[in-house]
């Protein structure tokens, strides 16, 4: 596995850590964003990455790996290849997170959910219980970045390849608020407030 400071190195060299003022997906309020996505751009970090969240699976007989749209679809692209599984993605249909596009996850099939960022874990959690409508074994989580430091709690193993514990608020406690700093919604989601 590679280490915190390999993976703090790689998000570094790839721009992921972004500092200012942000609006999470969540809704909460943090003056540090990461921005996944850029590590993405590079599938020599990215395999990396996902070799290394994939070696914490690898007694597990994962069969398939789901990650929500947007965020989840390459790291569950790259981490389904490195366990030598099928890759899926779920994806909000009128608010509610759902399979499409002929995607479907067999009863009874080892499923890891695979994220790039969690904060709240809402997504995951939203994913998480499309494999149990799906009377699917779920064989955890695995992310890039774990924003809560460990103290998000889905149930089952989580694999983060950094956990770290980077402060963030509701909009009534934020203090870049209170300093008039504007804020800035960088994610894929539409917050609607």
């Amino acid at each position: 596995m590679l280490t915190k400071e390999q993976v703090m190195d790689i998000l570094n060299k790839t721009g992921v850590l972004l500092n200012g003022h942000f609006l999470l997906t969540s809704g909460r309020h943090s003056d540090r964003y990461m921005q996944c996505a850029k590590l993405f751009q590079y599938p020599e970090y990215s395999e990396l990455v996902c070799k290394s969240l994939a070696e914490g699976f690898s007694d597990e007989k994962v069969d398939l790996v789901i990650g929500p749209a947007i965020g989840g679809i390459i790291i569950a692209y790259e981490l389904a290849r490195q366990l030598d599984a099928k890759a899926i993605f779920a994806e909000r249909e009128d608010g509610v997170m759902t399979l499409r596009r002929g995607f479907e996850i067999p009863a009874g099939t080892r499923v890891v959910v695979a994220e790039d960022v969690i904060t709240t874990g809402g997504s995951v959690k939203e994913v998480i219980e499309l494999v149990k409508q799906s009377q699917a074994e779920l064989a955890g989580v695995a992310v890039v970045v774990d924003r809560s430091n460990g103290n998000v709690d889905f149930g089952t193993k989580l694999c983060a390849a950094i956990a770290m514990d980077i402060p963030s608020y509701e909009a009534s406690e934020c203090p870049l608020c209170k300093d008039g700093i504007p804020v800035v919604k960088p994610g894929s989601r539409k917050f609607r407030a």
